[in-house]
């Protein structure tokens, strides 16, 4: 990921942000995106923002579209295709039973994955798909679509900008800032499924 990271910034601006908004769009809703890199890219090119090679403004506006799109995409995707596979004879993958509990999910922690979802890799792909199969609101699912694009996006990006501007040398650091970032984001997710597993 990181040779595919360094081939997108290294394109030249305007190919850049074209690369990057594909990127970010199709690891937001499409099956195929959870391939991609998404925090290993943003954290990048917030650096190379602050070095003068990008546009913090550009990149942010380009990253929160794409991210916002994609999730669009994957939630009628998971809209249109999804009832018609659970309508399938009962199976290990799908199953009448499988829809309710994606139905009562969303209608729980909906909104909380849509925005927390954002931040956990694998997870922001297929989230907007099941929001989508369990039939979420979509004006509720557009409003924290939004929010939670723009949370992930710039914020994770600007956290790139600024760390640059704070640590010398912090090239050197990219992978490692990565992997923190990635494990503060799934730090939660992991405390609250512990809890949940200790009351039951």
């Amino acid at each position: 990921m990181q040779t595919f990271t360094h081939y997108i910034l290294g394109l030249g601006p305007t190919l850049a942000y074209v690369a990057i908004f594909f990127t970010i769009f199709a690891e937001s809703g499409l099956l195929i995106g959870f391939i991609l890199p998404g925090d290993s890219l943003l954290i990048p090119a917030g650096l190379l923002a602050q070095h003068g090679n990008l546009n913090i403004f550009i990149l942010c506006a380009v990253t929160g579209i794409a991210t916002i799109i994609g999730n669009q995409v994957g939630y009628i995707f998971g809209k249109q295709v999804g009832p018609a596979l659970f309508n399938r004879p009962d199976s290990r993958l799908f199953s009448k039973s499988r829809l309710k509990e994606a139905h009562a999910f969303y209608d729980k922690y909906g909104v909380q994955a849509l925005v927390l979802g954002r931040f956990v890799p694998f997870a922001r792909t297929f989230i907007p798909i099941l929001a989508g199969v369990s039939e979420m609101n979509y004006q509720t699912f557009m409003l924290y679509n939004v929010i939670g694009g723009i949370l992930w996006t710039s914020g994770v990006t600007l956290l790139g900008y600024f760390l640059s501007k704070a640590i010398p040398n912090i090239d050197n650091y990219v992978l490692l800032i990565v992997v923190i970032v990635l494990v503060l984001s799934v730090l939660p997710i992991v405390i609250k499924l512990l809890k949940h597993r200790s009351k039951a």
